[in-house]
């Protein structure tokens, strides 16, 4: 018997677009046909740049399956990501594995909805925010950053909420303060049942703990070191109600009043040196 063609299973991993959106940051779209045909909201993608690039998770922004086409977020913060952020549109990554993790959980009842973005987390929100418009529930956006120049995909943001705030530590552009200043006034004023977080693990502490107290429904995406993706290495692994969890396989969103974030910060301090070593030797 003749073995099936694999042809139907390659896939080129071509870059299509690159878009800047702020110092050192990009939007790419990539060909992943077989990858755009089954992303959910809130699932990843594990990418290698090169043969001999390490291996690291992206959040996916979107997608359009009928072009066959991921966008991801990328942030020059390490050796990985800056190797990336060095190519073009017409070059190919090396290999992308996905979709990776458990899709992000919906509203369980009706009411405002609120998605919290720190930084690269505001494309990641995107996905669900749309998913619960769809639903036809209320969706609230709340963006943070440093200042004007650091604020990313707002635009792309309003077009699936009902309202987004934006709030800049330096007060450049909309409201002078924290996204939990400004998650404490849509508390005040809406009845909400979800909150979703995606960005600094400090912030998303910041929530849990905000919303712990009014037992509102509070998600947070654990952007824990991984290595496979599928959890096997155990490298990604995090405390969740006392339980070892794996954030490539579990997650990567978790109950937020359940996350040991202390573990979790400890954790992301294993491998500092080795990053610095690995940023020294970099040629791009």
């Amino acid at each position: 018997m003749q073995a099936a063609s694999s042809s139907a299973y390659n896939q080129s991993f071509t870059i299509v677009t690159k878009r800047l959106l702020c110092a050192n940051t990009y939007h790419y779209t990539i060909e992943a046909p077989l990858i755009a045909r089954k992303i959910e909201a809130g699932q990843f993608i594990i990418v290698r740049p090169h043969a001999y690039s390490e291996r690291i998770p992206l959040s996916i922004c979107g997608w359009d399956r009928e072009k066959g086409t991921i966008d991801i977020i990328i942030s020059a913060v390490g050796k990985t990501t800056t190797e990336l952020n060095a190519m073009v549109p017409g070059q190919t990554l090396q290999d992308v594995v996905g979709p990776l993790g458990e899709r992000s959980a919906l509203p369980r009842e009706k009411g405002t909805c609120v998605v919290v973005g720190g930084g690269y987390g505001t494309g990641a929100v995107i996905p669900t925010a749309r998913d619960i418009r769809n639903l036809g529930y209320k969706a609230i956006g709340i963006v943070g950053a440093r200042g004007t120049d650091n604020l990313i995909m707002t635009d792309e943001l309003k077009q699936v909420c009902d309202e987004v705030i934006i709030t800049t530590n330096d007060g450049s552009v909309g409201m002078h303060g924290l996204v939990t200043d400004a998650l404490r006034q849509v508390l005040d004023r809406e009845k909400v049942v979800y909150v979703l977080a995606v960005g600094p693990v400090p912030m998303m502490k910041a929530i849990s703990e905000m919303t712990r107290p009014l037992g509102i429904t509070t998600y947070v995406s654990l952007n824990a070191i991984m290595v496979d993706g599928t959890g096997m290495c155990g490298a990604c692994r995090v405390t969740v109600g006392g339980e070892t969890k794996f954030a490539c396989f579990h997650g990567p969103d978790f109950d937020g009043h359940k996350v040991d974030f202390e573990n979790l910060m400890k954790r992301q301090k294993m491998f500092v040196q080795q990053e610095k070593l690995a940023m020294a030797s970099l040629h791009v």
